[in-house]
């Protein structure tokens, strides 16, 4: 009962808090074998990991020109913070390789609505499209068509420097290369 109690704690805290800068989500509770991702705005990095074990640290990252924060809406160039999944692989993009990730979830649609960003119509309208399709619908006031990419052309020194995304995650050419030989879809990514 005592371990219940703490993990419910624990899922109630916010994510910055929970999540310490050298360690796992302890509320994820990834299994042994289970391969995720965390992205850490502060370190700038991405890190791989293998249940609790850390295999890989990319750095640095770039992150949108707004930084990160848990409710962005369209046009902010901000990166939402939270836990996603991979949903989408696009080889062809003009961003060298795209991982797209399932950004806005419903819980970041019900935030919005709650916080005024979001009508009811919208929350749903975003809702209704979400059981239809099991997939979040990209043309929201949240933003959408966020992801982890390559630099495609871009300057490398640009991104060495700085943050410089409308809200996606930037490594370089050859670490997404790397990204998409181990990821998979539902692969959990989080952001923070």
């Amino acid at each position: 009962m005592p371990r219940l109690i703490f993990l419910l704690a624990l899922m109630l805290l916010p994510l910055s808090t929970a999540l310490g800068a050298t360690q796992s989500p302890v509320f994820l509770n990834p299994g042994p074998h289970e391969l995720w991702l965390l992205i850490d705005q502060s370190s700038s990095s991405l890190r791989i990991y293998r249940g609790e074990q850390m295999l890989e640290r990319f750095a640095p990252v770039s992150v949108g020109r707004g930084g990160v924060k848990r409710l962005r809406h369209q046009g902010d160039s901000s990166t939402p913070s939270g836990v996603f999944h991979i949903n989408r692989v696009k080889f062809d993009s003009d961003f060298h390789i795209f991982l797209g990730i399932d950004f806005p979830t419903a819980e970041h649609a019900r935030e919005a609505w709650e916080a005024g960003m979001m009508t009811a119509r919208e929350y749903g309208d975003f809702m209704s499209d979400l059981r239809r399709t099991g997939e979040p619908p990209q043309n929201t006031v949240l933003g959408g068509y966020i992801g982890i990419h390559g630099l495609g052309e871009a300057d490398p020194e640009i991104h060495r420097r700085f943050n410089w995304t409308q809200g996606c995650v930037a490594v370089t050419n050859s670490q997404i290369d790397h990204l998409a030989d181990m990821v998979t879809i539902g692969t959990r990514v989080v952001i923070r």
